[in-house]
Parts: C-alpha cells; sequence; structure tokens
C-alpha cells in the first residue's frame, strides 16, 4: 500500500508540473538559450540568412574552388560632373580632356605621313593598269601595310581591302580609292576632336552656344568668306547654326550629337568653302556660303519695312511670292516663338528652312504642326477643309473659278495613301514623297496654282527644250 503510496505521489508531480520533469525542462531552456544568446532582431536574421545564401551559393558555383573574388572590387563606373560651384574640379576636367584629346591627334596620320603612304602604294602599284589607274593586289597591300608604320595599321585589314574590291579581274583594289579612304577617315577624326574641344561637358554632345564659337572661330580659315564684314559675323554665325539645329535637333533640347554633325553633310557644305575656286553656282545652293547668307539676312531686312528688327504677321505675308494664306501664317504665329507677337530672325530662319526644304522630314514635321490644328497627330477632312478654304478665297480675289475641295481632298488622300482612309499622319506624308506637293496645295496660293497647271507647265518646258534642240 506504501508502495502504491509513493508511485501515485510520483505520477501526480509529474502532472502537476512540479519535481524532476520540471527541472529538466529549465535545464534544456537553459541550454539552449546559451547556445543561441541573446534574441536576435528581424533585420539580424535576414543579414544572417543572406550570408548564408551567398555562402552555400558561392560553393555550389564552383567560385570558392577557383578563388575568384573580383565581385568583391567593382570598378567604379559613374563620375558626377563638376557643380558650377567646384571650379577647380571643373578645370580638372578640362585640363585633363584637353591632354586626353592632344594624345588623340597625335595618333593621327600628319601630311609628311599620308605623303610617305602614298609613295609607298605608288611604289608597290601591282601591273596592268586600268586606264589611268593605278591598282594594288592584297600580297603587295599588305607589305606597304608593314612598312608604312604602326599608325596605319589600323587601315591595312582584310575587311578594308574586300570592302574596296570591285569588278576587278586580278583582285585588286584601286591605290586612289584605298588613299581616298585613308584621308576620309583621317578627316573625320580630326574633326571629331576639333569639335570635341568646343563640347565643354565632355558629353559627346554640342549646345548652341558650343557649335556658334566652332563656326565663328571656322570663318578665318575659309577663304569664300574673306569678304564678309566682320559687324555680318554674328548674323552669319547665327544663320549657319540655326540649319545644324533645325534638321539635327527635332524635338529641340537645344544640343546635337557630335556624331549627328559627323554623319551628316552639312560639315562638307561648309568645309566646302576652303575651296578658292567654287564655282557661282555652288555657292548659290549652298546655305554656307556668304551669297546664300546675305540673301537670307536681305530677305529678312526687306520684309522689315517698320526697321524694328522684328516681323510681323503683315510684314512676313509678303515673304515669296506673298501668296501664302492668312490662315497658315496665322498658324505660324501661334506655334512659333514670336515677342510681343513678332518674330525674330532665329525663328525666321526656321520658317526659311522649312518651307525651302519641304522634302525634308525636319521641314514636313514643322509645317505638320502647324497644319494639325486640333492636335491630334493626325489631318483628317476638316484639317484640309479648314486650310483649303483660305485658298478658295484667295482664288476669288484673283478673279479665278474656286476649285471644288471635294476634288482636291480626294487628290490629296491618293497621293498620300495613308495607312488610315481617313487620317494622314506626319509618317504618311513622309513615305508618300508627296508631302512638298500637299503642304504647298494647303498653305501656298502660288504652290496651288502650279500643282493644277502641271500639265501645261510639263508641256511648256518640252516645247521650250525641243526649241533649243532645233537652233
Amino acid at each position: 500500500m506504501g508502495f502504491f503510496r509513493h508511485i501515485g505521489c510520483g505520477y501526480s508531480s509529474l502532472s502537476a508540473g512540479r519535481g524532476p520533469a520540471m527541472d529538466w525542462q529549465r535545464s534544456l531552456r537553459g541550454r539552449l538559450a546559451a547556445r543561441c544568446g541573446p534574441k536576435k532582431s528581424e533585420q539580424e536574421l535576414k543579414d544572417e540568412e543572406m550570408e548564408l545564401f551567398t555562402k552555400y551559393y558561392m560553393e555550389w558555383k564552383g567560385e570558392r574552388k577557383s578563388g575568384n573574388t573580383s565581385y568583391v572590387n567593382i570598378p567604379r563606373f559613374y563620375y558626377r560632373l563638376p557643380a558650377e560651384d567646384e571650379i577647380l574640379l571643373q578645370k580638372l576636367r578640362e585640363e585633363s580632356r584637353a591632354v586626353f584629346l592632344q594624345r588623340k591627334s597625335r595618333e593621327l596620320l600628319d601630311n609628311e605621313e599620308l605623303q610617305n603612304l602614298w609613295f609607298l602604294l605608288d611604289k608597290h602599284q601591282t601591273s596592268p593598269m586600268i586606264g589611268e589607274e593605278a591598282m594594288i593586289n592584297y600580297e603587295s597591300f599588305l607589305k606597304v601595310g608593314e612598312k608604312a608604320g604602326p599608325k596605319c595599321k589600323q587601315f591595312f585589314t582584310a575587311k578594308i581591302f574586300a570592302k574596296l574590291l570591285h569588278n576587278d579581274p586580278y583582285g585588286r583594289i584601286s591605290i586612289m580609292q584605298f588613299f581616298n579612304y585613308v584621308m576620309r577617315k583621317v578627316w573625320l577624326h580630326q574633326t571629331r576632336i576639333g569639335l570635341s574641344l568646343y563640347d565643354v561637358a565632355g558629353q559627346g554632345y554640342l549646345r548652341e552656344s558650343d557649335l556658334e564659337n566652332y563656326i565663328l572661330e571656322l570663318i578665318p580659315t575659309l577663304p569664300q568668306l574673306d569678304g564678309l564684314e566682320k559687324s555680318f559675323y554674328s548674323f552669319y554665325v547665327c544663320t549657319a547654326v540655326r540649319k545644324f539645329f533645325f534638321f539635327l535637333d527635332p524635338l529641340r533640347t537645344g544640343k546635337i550629337k557630335i556624331q549627328d554633325i559627323l554623319a551628316c553633310s552639312f560639315l562638307d557644305d561648309l568645309l566646302e568653302l576652303r575651296d578658292e575656286e567654287l564655282s557661282k553656282e555652288s555657292q548659290e545652293t549652298n546655305w554656307f556660303s556668304a551669297p546664300s547668307a546675305l540673301r537670307v539676312y536681305g530677305q529678312y531686312l526687306n520684309l522689315d519695312k517698320d526697321h524694328n528688327g522684328m516681323l510681323s504677321k503683315e510684314e512676313l505675308s509678303r515673304y515669296g511670292t506673298g501668296t501664302l494664306t492668312n490662315i497658315f501664317l496665322d498658324r505660324v504665329f501661334q506655334e512659333c516663338l514670336t515677342y510681343d507677337g513678332e518674330m525674330d530672325y532665329k525663328t525666321y530662319l526656321d520658317f526659311v528652312l522649312a518651307l525651302e526644304n519641304r522634302k525634308e522630314p525636319a521641314a514636313l514635321q514643322y509645317i505638320f504642326k502647324l497644319l494639325d490644328i486640333e492636335n491630334k497627330g493626325y489631318l483628317n477632312v476638316f484639317s484640309l477643309n479648314y486650310f483649303f478654304r483660305a485658298i478658295q478665297e484667295q482664288m476669288k480675289i484673283h478673279g479665278q473659278e474656286p476649285v471644288s475641295f471635294q476634288d482636291v481632298k480626294d487628290e490629296i488622300f491618293d497621293m498620300v495613301k495613308p495607312k488610315d482612309p481617313y487620317k494622314i499622319s506626319l509618317q504618311d506624308l513622309i513615305n508618300s514623297s508627296q508631302g512638298d506637293t500637299v503642304t504647298s496645295i494647303l498653305i501656298d496660293l502660288n504652290g496651288f496654282w502650279t500643282y493644277e497647271n502641271r500639265e501645261v507647265l510639263v508641256a511648256s518646258d518640252n516645247d521650250n527644250t525641243a526649241d533649243v534642240d532645233d537652233t
């Protein structure tokens, strides 16, 4: 009985959570607490988890075995531009860029080295000659490359040889074509370095003031501009710079990539003025020539009747043949930058560039914005009718029978062939190659008259040509 009482007593103690069982629990918790240490925060647990993940991931990838720790030293890839007040850092940046550009300039072929290259090419030409043109085969081409020096190494590759290889039965290239290729490459690099010297930000683009400084300092090196008076320099620079920005900065960001300047033909036209024997015809068609700049500025002065240096809508209405519609001129003054309702010379230059180059996408974009009166991104029947009514009114004033809008509308849609048969987008106009004709029909009575009488004019031209041939 005493035995069972003793067992019962022990059982009741365990079930009540007292006695030996409670001691074991306390002991176990104490050991765990001693092993784990103080309780960790949630962030510490996350950091520990990430550390373990990185460790096991690297072991799985084999990084630890190979000992590759390059990820630890990631090179710096971003350097902020110095602020305006950090004058010392700005000077340091300018000097380092100047040293870099000078080093790049020294890597280019100079005149003596180019002459030596021509001598080597001429010495290693491969017979027979084709007419008067000297040729060279690939074997001799490589020999010249070995003798020409390290600066020329980049030009003597199989890729360049294949690029210049045409239909020669002996598998040769023209020495003159290759030398011109080298000259062009050297010129491009020289010009890029020259433009980069004016890139104040060092980001690969020129602002308007940067390009103005470049052209202003270029003027004395262009013989065709020797006759310009210094008082006209500022107007000439403005005229020249506007062409670059009108065509190369369609979003009007105020800056142009140097690569875009090099890729277009404008710089070639400008540097063409180095030719002292440039023909009169070439000067008249070159926007950057002195006669062309004087013509544009002279037109501006002639339109400015009140001599205040600005053009009002009434003064601009006499532009060209004086047949631009009032509605179109209203849109010009609504959309373009004006000062108290009058246009300055820079805005006038954009206007002239747009109307004189209506086949170009940038010019069509300028005019399309004016025609898109509802700012919807397309021209519909309403837009076309809005502008053509002004043409009809001018026809009445000149005693002509107005043409039906329905006929003109159908002809415009037939010419453009837009993707949407009821809407004409800017891209539709550009793709159609008829943008200049369409815009002329809508904004200029003289342009519409020329389109309407195109068959008569063509016949007249043919008759005149026949008369000349007969004589």
